[in-house]
């Protein structure tokens, strides 16, 4: 047995998306604890990392690529315990371009397939190829990045909201599946967390417009609309997540964690 409290040395986790931003947070917060993490992303080098993770070349919405990644997590690492479904994008789009002015920022068919393919079908193919794995040996996590906008919906967000909403629907019911086999199936919905190199100058473009503000507009008084008064760090997901992946949350399955600061919108 492990001495530490969370007691994750040596598990095997996979992380999607987890080269950049939450991800990248959330791996380093695994390594800390003695995890052999596998980062599935599209931009990288294949192979070890200076940060201690392994990279491999995946694309989430292409199940040959995904299968692929997680036999070969298996061959080099001996099994997989914990899956970090976390690869995910947000083109804010209107369902409708009221104002007439930008109709590249009206939700088109493209826009749409190409989020419910990363964020909803993603999940989907990496939670079916790790349970497979997880299943022969009677244990297992599989842990969901949603967002408060899957619980709440968002202005200008309608299809990132209902993909994040299915990944909530994904998980209630991969648990009620999985959970006689000791495989665990939760979910985690940040709120608003502090910049990364994802929130581009053309997203806060994009998320102005179908808010009808200003991109200046776009920077709230945090203190009015989250009752902490701050935006949450990247480490306070990775924490969460780190405990979800653990023993400690052992009776914890088929649930969404807010981390949100409170944020709602009453």
């Amino acid at each position: 047995m492990s001495s530490s409290w969370l007691g994750l040395e040596g598990k095997v986790a996979i992380v999607t998306g987890g080269a950049s931003g939450i991800g990248l947070n959330i791996t380093n917060e695994l390594l800390n604890n003695g995890v052999k993490v596998v980062v599935a992303d599209l931009n990288g080098e294949e192979g070890q990392q200076s940060n201690g993770s392994y990279f491999m070349k995946c694309d989430v919405t292409n199940k040959v690529s995904v299968d692929q990644t997680v036999s070969k997590t298996v061959e080099l690492f001996g099994s997989l315990d914990i899956l970090v479904n976390n690869a995910g994008v947000n083109l804010p789009r209107l369902l409708v371009d009221d104002q007439g002015e930008k109709p590249e920022y009206e939700l088109s068919e493209k826009d749409f397939d190409f989020m419910v393919a990363v964020n909803q079908k993603g999940p989907y193919l990496f939670a079916q190829a790790s349970a497979k794995e997880m299943l022969k040996k009677g244990n297992g996590v599989i842990i969901n990045v949603s967002s408060e906008a899957g619980q709440e919906g968002s202005a200008g967000q309608s299809c990132y909201s209902a993909t994040k909403g299915a990944v909530i629907a994904f998980t209630r019911a991969w648990a009620k599946e999985l959970g006689k086999h000791n495989i665990r199936v939760v979910a985690i919905a940040p709120g608003i967390i502090e910049t990364t190199g994802l929130r581009t100058d053309a997203y806060n473009e994009a998320l102005a417009y179908t808010r009808g503000v200003t991109v200046d507009g776009l920077s709230t008084d945090y203190s009015k609309s989250i009752p902490l008064g701050r935006e949450g760090k990247l480490s306070e997901i990775a924490d969460l997540v780190s405990y979800l992946s653990s023993d400690r949350a052992s009776y914890i399955t088929g649930t969404t964690f807010n981390i949100s600061g409170g944020k709602s919108r009453g």
